[in-house]
C-alpha cells in the first residue's frame, strides 16, 4: 500500500462515517500518523507506506470515524496562531475566543496584574502574556491562572512552556484560593444550559469534558459567582472580561450592573456575535 493508497482508505473510512469533512481530516491524520506535513506527502505520496504509519494511522481514522475530535487525537489545537496542546482534561480553544484576548490586548498596558480563571488549556493567559511581550517588546506583565481541575492545570503549565511564558498557576474553584488583587481578571467559564448539552454536536458532547461546558440550568451559574466576587479581587478601576454566550449579553450585564459595576460594553465577534463583555469595578 503506497502513502497515496493510505490516504485514499482513510478518506473512504471517513466518509462512510459522516465526517463533515473527510478529506481534510484524512489529510491531517496522515500528516500526524507519519510525523510529516504536505511536502513530504507531496515528494513520497507513491512510496510504499511503513508498516508502522499505517498501524498509526488506521488507529486514528478508527478514533475519528467514532467522531472524537480530530484535536484530542493529534493532542494539538491552533489558537491565535499558535498550536496549543489539547487532552480530553480541556475544551478544545475556539476562535471565537480570540475576541476576548484581542479585547484584553487592548487594555493591557506595562506592569498591570491579570488574573484568568476557568483557564482551561491556558491558551487565553498564554496568548496574552506571549503577545503583548512580543508587542512591547518584552513589557512586563504578572500573569495568573487557575482552575478547579488539576488534569486542566496540567496542560495549561505545558502550554505556558511551549510558548515560553511565565505564568502562576493556582488550583482554585473560582476565587476560593486566590490572593490579592488585580488590574484585569478574565473569565472563559461554562456558560451552555444543562438541558442544551445533550443538542451539542456529537464531538462536543460526547467528548470534551461535561464540566468546562454546563453553566448548570439556565447557564448562568458561574456568572452569578464571579460577578458577586469579581470586586474583591480587582484594584481599583480594575476591569472584568467576560466571555458569553450569542444571547447571555444582557442577562450578564444586568449581574455586572446589580454588583455595581460600570462601564459596560459588549464586544461581538467576527461573525456580529455578542461574545465579550467588559466592565470596570466599582468605586
Amino acid at each position: 500500500m503506497t502513502v497515496r493508497d493510505l490516504f485514499l482508505w482513510g478518506r473512504e473510512e471517513l466518509r462512510r462515517a459522516h465526517c463533515p469533512d473527510p478529506e481534510t481530516d484524512a489529510r491531517l491524520l496522515l500528516y500526524y500518523a507519519a510525523d510529516a506535513d504536505l511536502t513530504w506527502y507531496a515528494l513520497h505520496g507513491g512510496d510504499p507506506a511503513e508498516e508502522s504509519v499505517q498501524e498509526s494511522y488506521k488507529e486514528a481514522v478508527a478514533r475519528r470515524a467514532l467522531r472524537e475530535p480530530l484535536q484530542y487525537i493529534t493532542g494539538t489545537a491552533p489558537f491565535y496562531g499558535y498550536s496549543f496542546l489539547v487532552t480530553p482534561d480541556v475544551l478544545i480553544p475556539r476562535f471565537d475566543t480570540e475576541t476576548l484576548v484581542e479585547a484584553v490586548l487592548g487594555i493591557l498596558k506595562p506592569s498591570m496584574r491579570l488574573l484568568d480563571i476557568c483557564t482551561g488549556s491556558g491558551c487565553i493567559p498564554a496568548v496574552i502574556s506571549k503577545e503583548f511581550a512580543e508587542r512591547t517588546g518584552g513589557g512586563d506583565l504578572d500573569v495568573t491562572a487557575s482552575d478547579i481541575s488539576e488534569g486542566a492545570l496540567h496542560v495549561a503549565r505545558e502550554n505556558a512552556e511551549r510558548l515560553g511564558v511565565d505564568i502562576h498557576f493556582v488550583k482554585s474553584d473560582l476565587f476560593s484560593e486566590i490572593t490579592g488583587t488585580y488590574d484585569i481578571i478574565t473569565a472563559n467559564p461554562p456558560y451552555i444550559k444543562e438541558a442544551d448539552i445533550s443538542l451539542l454536536d456529537q464531538e462536543v458532547r460526547a467528548f470534551e469534558p461535561h464540566t468546562a461546558l454546563s453553566g448548570r440550568e439556565d447557564g448562568l451559574y458561574f456568572y452569578r459567582k464571579i460577578t458577586a466576587e469579581a470586586s474583591d479581587y480587582l484594584c481599583r478601576d480594575g476591569i472584568m472580561v467576560l466571555e458569553i454566550g450569542a444571547d447571555q449579553a444582557e442577562s450578564v450585564s444586568g449581574m455586572l450592573r446589580g454588583h455595581g459595576f460600570r462601564d459596560i460594553r459588549l464586544v461581538r465577534d467576527l461573525g456580529g456575535r455578542d461574545r465579550v463583555l467588559m466592565a470596570k469595578r466599582k468605586t
